[in-house]
């Protein structure tokens, strides 16, 4: 089971973000952070590709958070598909 998490403030993250089944490719994620978004071309998506590891880092993907028109990005709790 995952659980959301409060956005983070600092790092190290205690979670991880993904991108859900609402993402319509709109490409702002990527155009916002692209080290951390790429897009599936087969399935007309995009996917974390890489969780911040630096502030900067962490700051861009936040504004992609927060700028994404479907809110398809998380912020979860949970296990990793590693």
């Amino acid at each position: 089971m995952r659980v959301e998490l409060p956005l983070p403030a600092h790092l190290p993250l205690e979670g991880r973000f993904e991108i859900d089944d609402t993402c319509i490719d709109c490409k702002l994620c990527n155009d916002l952070a692209p080290e951390n978004f790429e897009a599936d071309l087969d399935n007309d998506v995009h996917y974390v590709c890489k969780q911040p590891e630096t502030p900067d880092e962490l700051e861009r993907v936040l504004d992609a958070f927060e700028s994404c028109p479907t809110e398809s990005i998380r912020y979860l709790a949970g296990p990793t598909e590693e």
